[in-house]
């Protein structure tokens, strides 16, 4: 019998991944996913498909903010370990639709959370994100920072699940282990972040808009390196409690931020084209900089980013061009 891993957002887009590389490997993958419209479905059910080549391969189309429907889809099996990456996302989107955010973050990481509780897993992994650190001056970013001044609601919700699992660990033992993503970037990315955005309008000769007039660095982290980096950490949880519980926060992110007009620079190159550019002040909720510290990770699993920023910017737009050709991106 094969691992049975369930991953939620298994149609996002680092949840694609994930699901693809357990499935090379395998596992046997139970994936749920709500396939909202809040960025192109067809990119989500063009993920689906590939993971569907897969025998191994079980899909739910639900919402974990309704638990019924989460332990009913859930009865038939006996799930190993949970790999919890749904979520509403997005900085700006959490200022204009704040209920999404409440249901899907909080609601629905609490259901989970109940289901796993009743259903013990041998690692539950769930994504955190970079958002928790807020404008914080030390960097690189530490766990062993403070986290309490997010700048957004979506950070806020984030730091709130790390809470929310930091208790039900300790309650009920639960080997448990948060993600802080940093900026990640790669094939079939999210349409709602730079890389896809500024590619978009670079071929179609539009115009991008660069925030705190380009003074900005992001620590950019290729999905490749991503995936790795949870394929390590599975068979790795907790084995005894620490202070109470067997709960850990690990940052997963390349280690090296790029500045934006740099990786400005890098697109135009690899998409062989220049672009437009207004320059407009800081955004709400955004951030200056992010820059993780991996060093936790890497002594837990050896974790080691392999793909720097203009190799992983050229398999991108190789991508994007590609798919691109079919119309989906239009």
């Amino acid at each position: 019998m094969s691992r049975k891993i369930l991953i939620t957002g298994a149609a996002g887009f680092i949840g694609f991944h994930t699901a693809k590389r357990l499935l090379s490997e395998g596992f046997h993958v139970v994936g749920i996913d709500n396939l909202n419209d809040y960025y192109s479905v067809q990119l989500k059910y063009d993920r689906l498909k590939q993971l569907k080549k897969f025998d191994s391969f079980s899909f739910h189309s639900i919402d974990i903010d309704n638990p019924i429907a989460l332990s009913d889809c859930l009865a038939d099996y006996t799930i190993d370990d949970v790999i919890h990456l749904a979520a509403q996302a997005g900085v700006r989107y959490s200022i204009d639709n704040p209920q999404a955010y409440g249901r899907s973050n909080l609601i629905g990481f609490l259901n989970i959370l109940e289901w796993v509780r009743s259903h013990p897993v041998d690692h539950f992994i769930y994504a955190s994100s970079s958002s928790v650190y807020g404008n914080t001056e030390r960097v690189p970013f530490s766990t062993n920072a403070t986290a309490d001044k997010p700048v957004s609601l979506y950070a806020a919700t984030k730091r709130a699940n790390e809470l929310m699992a930091e208790s039900y660990s300790h309650l009920y033992n639960i080997p448990a282990t948060g993600l802080r993503f940093f900026t990640v970037y790669g094939p079939y990315g999210r349409p709602d972040m730079a890389p896809m955005k500024f590619a978009k309008q670079i071929m179609q000769g539009g115009q991008i808009d660069v925030y705190n007039h380009g003074d900005l660095s992001r620590d950019f982290t290729f999905i490749d390196d991503i995936v790795e980096g949870i394929y390590r950490l599975l068979d790795k949880p907790i084995q005894t409690q620490s202070e109470g519980a067997r709960h850990r926060v690990l940052n997963i992110g390349r280690g090296e931020p790029v500045n934006l007009l740099k990786f400005i620079e890098i697109l135009e190159s690899a998409f062989e084209k220049p672009v437009k550019k207004r320059y407009l002040p800081m955004q709400d909720g955004d951030v200056s900089t992010t820059w993780a510290d991996v060093t936790e990770l890497s002594k837990i699993t050896g974790y080691s980013p392999q793909v720097d920023i203009e190799s992983g910017i050229q398999k991108f737009a190789e991508w994007y061009k590609k798919y691109n050709a079919h119309g989906q991106l239009a």
